[in-house]
């Protein structure tokens, strides 16, 4: 299991005790297993990231050295993902790698190929944009990842040893400084974890501690860039670049849980509560700044400007299932379900070969196809490309799906707690359930009983927020059926193998309206399916329309279509040889009618087509080819005037 705490409110289930057995996880996790792992190691290999290490072993550093500062990094992502792979070819592959690496590391446990050689920058004279510890991170979460899943290898032993050197390098008495680029602390957290070590748990506290007093140097987009700008313990919402923001906090909670600080985990509880109420899209992503990476202010959330960046929405679920552990409640589940179906299921193409890094909420115009053969040199969401300049995106949902398995279920000394659905068998304490069901696109769970103890237990299964303004049914073994809110719904008792549970989620169409602060959207609609978000994409439209044409009816509910889609009604504005009027805006109390084009010409006529309109969950779009696409549409209703006085 990726997260493995001492303490907490829930223990997690982990990977030999859960198994995804079919449904919607299922075909994303053989994609991941079959061709992205294969995918991201070939190129990784192709643009020199693994070749970087070779280079450093026969000394042709810096000559030959590919790549940005951080792709190490991206390296031991792979490795990562391999490790909680358990088929011989991923062990193969993981060693193989491994052995390049391995003489790399120097006598005192450094290990990095961008820094520390004649003709490089020296070992931490950059630690603002250097991103050595960083690096260290994702290994040491490689090194974690093989040890819980194989035992420990070359790899575990590699990431202690340079464990071992930032804590003799960063401790008391050592540079008193942090990384740009938070992640060193929840990977020494969970090397504290698997090996007993506290050493690792106290540097990890040192560096929390640390950040936000200065002791990085002012960036072109402010202090708050890296979250050098207060105490983890002051802030009262996430900033700056979203993935370092949300690393910090998962590292921040671990550290909490591990040491008791009530105090540091409240703070980020309370982070979290204000950047989901204001900073926040409907997927789930987060991030509305392209140059920076960064979230933007409350409530600036441009859908068409929306970066809301893949490895965020990792970080958002990696954060999500910490406070989950910590505090038992059922709403950190939910933004995670919603940030896996909405961000990270919508990265990867149907074949798992390409990639969303950015992930817009309305484009405007219709994506080039990438070349296959050459890495993109931006992030900006066109089409999914097969790989990038800087590729963290890929190797973070590939280790993210190998072992999704880690983030669906916990125990407790009451029983055994559902967080996400999907087709699973689960085998713990005494205790053996199936859960089957079609989830996300029918609401039926089913869990059926094989194997439990003598004595009573407590199931526990989440009923999602989103299930609010509906009903939500439970039906027990003895055939007692109730409604449920959203939250949590309990079972209590001595279960038999045979007996059933079956929660009924009502899998309905909705329309969803934004928040009036989020200037960006005042006015338009949303459709939401369960748990995933839907959107007009052009493919869809008769020949010659974009989505910009959309306007929807809300007084229509959306229904059902074929195959998971949604079927909205609406019109698509049409104008025929539309010309440019000599000013844009005009007064409200004005004409309605555009000026006309010249003293004898009338204005260009527009005309509305009513038709019924189709929407295909988010996470789908751009698998057809080219398009235009967006999730807010505009409605039929005339814009409102202001009262007369």
């Amino acid at each position: 299991m990726p997260v493995a705490p001492t303490r907490g409110r829930l223990r997690p289930l982990g990977l030999d005790e859960v198994t995804i057995t079919s449904g919607f996880w299922a075909r994303r996790r053989h994609i991941n297993t079959t061709a992205t792992l294969g995918h991201c190691h070939d190129w990784m290999e192709r643009v020199g990231w693994i070749g970087n290490f070779r280079a450093a072993a026969e000394g042709r550093l810096p000559k030959d050295r590919r790549g940005r500062e951080f792709a190490d990094s991206d390296v031991y992502k792979l490795l990562e993902a391999m490790a909680w792979e358990r088929g011989p070819d991923a062990g193969a592959a993981l060693d193989t790698i491994t052995d390049a690496i391995a003489p790399v590391q120097e006598p005192d446990g450094y290990l990095n190929t961008a820094f520390g050689r004649p003709g490089q920058g020296p070992r931490y004279g950059d630690l603002e944009w250097g991103h050595e510890l960083y690096c260290y991170g994702h290994m040491i979460q490689a090194g974690v990842a093989q040890t819980r899943a194989r035992g420990e290898g070359a790899l575990a032993k590699i990431a202690r040893r340079a464990a071992d050197h930032v804590c003799a390098t960063f401790g008391p008495g050592g540079i008193e400084g942090v990384c740009g680029h938070p992640q060193i602390e929840t990977a020494l957290v969970e090397l504290a974890r698997a090996t007993g070590e506290q050493r690792y748990l106290g540097q990890a506290a040192l560096f929390v501690d640390r950040r936000g007093r200065g002791t990085l140097a002012d960036p072109e987009f402010g202090r708050a860039y890296y979250q050098d700008d207060m105490p983890v313990r002051e802030a009262t919402i996430l900033r700056g670049h979203a993935v370092r923001a949300l690393y910090l906090a998962a590292g921040a909670v671990d550290v909490a849980v591990e040491t008791g600080d009530d105090d540091l985990l409240a703070a980020v509880v309370r982070q979290w509560e204000a950047t989901v109420a204001r900073r926040t899209y409907l997927t789930g992503g987060m991030g509305s700044h392209h140059r920076d990476e960064a979230f933007g202010d409350d409530f600036v959330l441009p859908p068409d400007r929306a970066y809301s960046e893949t490895c965020a929405g990792v970080a958002s679920v990696m954060l999500c299932w910490r406070l989950l552990l910590a505090t038992g409640e059922p709403r950190f589940a939910d933004l995670a379900e919603r940030t896996l179906f909405n961000v990270v299921a919508a990265s990867p193409s149907e074949d798992g070969r390409s990639f969303f890094y950015a992930n817009t909420l309305h484009r405007r115009r219709r994506g080039t196809v990438p070349p296959a053969g050459t890495d993109s040199p931006r992030a900006e969401s066109s089409l999914r490309a097969p790989w990038f300049a800087v590729s963290c995106c890929p190797t973070n949902v590939a280790r993210t799906l190998a072992v999704l398995p880690a983030y669906l279920a916990t125990t407790d000394d009451h029983g055994i707690q559902l967080h996400q659905y999907t087709d699973m068998d689960i085998a713990t304490q005494g205790v053996a359930l199936q859960v089957r069901t079609d989830y996300p696109s029918g609401g039926r769970v089913t869990v059926g009983i094989s194997s439990s103890p003598g004595h009573s237990w407590t199931l526990s299964l989440r009923v999602p927020a989103w299930t609010e303004g509906t009903t939500a049914w439970l039906t027990e073994p003895d055939g007692t059926r109730r409604a449920v809110a959203p939250g949590t719904a309990e079972v209590t008792r001595r279960f038999r193998p045979g007996d059933e549970i079956r929660l009924e989620l009502p899998v309905t169409p909705r329309w969803i309206a934004p928040d009036p602060r989020v200037d960006a959207i005042r006015g338009t609609l949303a459709v939401q399916r369960g748990p995933l978000v839907h959107c007009a994409e052009s493919v869809d439209l008769p020949t010659g329309h974009e989505v910009d044409a959309v306007r929807v009816d809300r007084s229509a509910e959306p229904v059902d279509g074929p195959q998971g889609t949604v079927v909205v009604q609406g019109e698509l504005i049409t104008s025929d040889q539309a010309r440019d009027t000599p000013w844009p805006y005009r007064p409200l109390d004005g004409p309605t009618e555009p000026p006309t084009d010249g003293p004898d010409e009338p204005a260009t006529p527009t005309t509305a087509e009513r038709t019924g309109i189709t929407l295909v969950p988010y996470h789908s779009w751009a698998n057809r080819g080219p398009s235009t696409m967006r999730v807010w549409l505009p409605t039929t209703e005339p814009p409102v005037s202001p009262p007369a006085g």
